[in-house]
């Protein structure tokens, strides 16, 4: 591990993330950066190929699977509120006259489904051929898929990514509120955050200000189907706003501390797989993953994201209240990096922090039944969809 080092400068970490960019092979990129009451929000490249427009602070991104973070806040809230538990059966919140299937008589918990350990696939299905991205599936598919299925390992008992899973819980979350889910994400998380441009449901004229990767990636549209997992926009200026959140940087809004607690020991589970894009796990939490050993100043909790011709991340240090968020979309060629390596990289430089050591191992594969192929659709090999 390397020593520490003095807390990088801003308009360092903007040259290193140059660097970054020009090897990135994207056709975009932002970058915000938290620490303390400081806040940074730099983009490079364009806003979309050949446009001669650089990216700007309210230039819509799609989170991707970082909207599974804002589910697992609301998950926090409403049980503070007293209106679920965690170790709610999902059966509870189940629409009238449908099953929730069980794995050796233990029932999905919605801590389960905000861990990944819930025994489901990652995806219900591939979507239908030219489907707009994260439109499928909707509620009534996903409720007609489950009772079918049986699940590949009991729950609570082996990690496996899911985005089915986290919009089984947003499902869930809906109902306990009654009310939608994109007006309970409005109504309690996005609204008080003063988030005006994060949203499921852009507008014409935030649909203008979509960064645009090298490929037509299809339409900016309605995403409530999937909003849950990963429908959310919003844009460099709101993530200042989440990263403060998060961080509890005094005179913002602060999140309650136990949302970025490590729930779940990878170590202790019968397998993990999915989990290890920005480096090896040392804990899950709820919707969070923990890198590095607890015990130091430098392990951070992340959450990767990619699709739909995004990849992103946010990554923090809770322990010098510093954090940082990525957004590129995807251009020509393979990239001669891994950002989400050098976003860790950079958040340990501006915390002031040792590097982590690099990622060694793969993920722990889950020993699974036979099951039919599904095509997925076509992205660039470069880029894993989160």
């Amino acid at each position: 591990m390397l020593d520490a080092q003095q807390p990088l400068s801003f308009a360092d970490a903007d040259l290193r993330a140059q660097t970054v960019f020009q090897q990135s092979a994207s056709t975009g990129m932002v970058l915000v950066a938290v620490r303390n009451r400081e806040a940074m929000i730099k983009t490079y490249g364009e806003a979309s190929p050949a446009s001669g427009r650089a990216p700007a602070a309210n230039s819509l991104v799609r989170l991707c699977s970082l909207s599974k973070v804002f589910t697992a806040d609301l998950l926090l809230r409403l049980a503070a509120d007293g209106k679920v538990t965690l170790y709610d059966p999902l059966q509870r919140y189940a629409p009238r006259g449908k099953r929730v299937p069980k794995e050796a008589g233990s029932n999905i918990t919605l801590e389960d489904l905000a861990t990944h350990t819930a025994g489901l696939p990652r995806e219900a299905a591939a979507a239908p051929r030219k489907t707009p991205h994260f439109t499928f599936p909707d509620q009534a598919y996903r409720w007609a898929w489950l009772p079918a299925q049986r699940l590949i390992t009991p729950p609570g008992t082996a990690a496996l990514y899911s985005n089915i899973g986290f919009d089984l819980l947003g499902d869930a979350l809906a109902s306990a509120a009654n009310m939608s889910y994109a007006q309970l994400l409005h109504d309690r998380l996005l609204q008080p955050l003063n988030m005006w441009d994060t949203t499921l449901v852009p507008s014409a004229e935030q649909c203008s200000r979509l960064m645009q990767p090298i490929k037509d990636e299809g339409p900016c549209t309605d995403t409530q189907a999937s909003g849950p997992s990963a429908g959310l926009y919003s844009t460099p200026a709101d993530m200042v706003k989440l990263l403060q959140y998060l961080l509890q940087i005094p005179g913002a809004s602060a999140q309650p501390a136990a949302a970025l607690a490590v729930v779940l020991d990878p170590k202790k589970l019968k397998s993990a797989q999915g989990l290890s894009h920005a480096g090896d796990p040392t804990g899950i939490g709820l919707a969070w993953i923990q890198i590095g050993d607890p015990s130091t100043p430098s392990a951070i909790i992340e959450k990767t994201g990619g699709g739909a011709g995004f990849t992103t991340y946010v990554a923090l240090n809770p322990s010098r209240q510093t954090g940082v968020f990525l957004a590129a979309t995807w251009g020509k060629g393979d990239a001669q990096v891994d950002l989400f390596h050098e976003a860790n990289s950079l958040l340990a430089a501006l915390a002031g922090v040792p590097e982590l050591p690099p990622k060694e191992q793969g993920s722990r594969q889950v020993k699974r039944r036979p099951k039919p192929h599904r095509p997925q659709r076509a992205r660039p090999t470069s880029q894993p969809l989160q």
